[in-house]
């Protein structure tokens, strides 16, 4: 019965895992950014890796928030491993690093290292979120 009961606890928990690995924003690539900065509507880049912790603390959120304002703003993630060109081309120094752009796709803000739900909104607005 222990030997059961542990081994359904540990399917709960992969299928846990692969559910939360399934709600991240996929890698964006020059395209899909280019085309949210065309948009007409803020945004925020983010630029991270899937194995750095304060980027993991940060996936969750962005996440959230790409569901929430869709429609108003572009949340976008790149993966800094999986495209070294991007991250090249927007002078990426330290991940997690957001960029923040306004609705005209000018860059207005830039914040390196973990920023909470809160904060990112905070600076959507100030970039023309209504």
């Amino acid at each position: 019965m222990k030997t059961y009961f542990v081994a359904t606890l540990l399917i709960a928990l992969c299928a846990l895992s692969v559910s939360a690995m399934a709600a991240e924003l996929p890698s964006s690539n020059n395209t899909v950014i280019r085309a949210a900065l065309a948009s007409g509507k803020p945004t925020v880049a983010d630029f991270g890796a899937r194995t750095c912790i304060p980027c993991k603390k940060m996936a969750p959120i962005l996440e959230v928030l790409n569901r929430e304002l869709k429609g108003k703003a572009n949340v976008t993630f790149t993966d800094v491993w999986a495209a070294p060109e991007l991250a090249r081309e927007y002078r990426v120094q330290m991940i997690p690093t957001q960029i923040f752009f306004d609705a005209n796709g000018k860059e207005v803000k830039r914040h390196m290292g973990f920023i909470d739900k809160a904060d990112i909104l905070k600076e959507l607005r100030a970039a023309g979120l209504k």
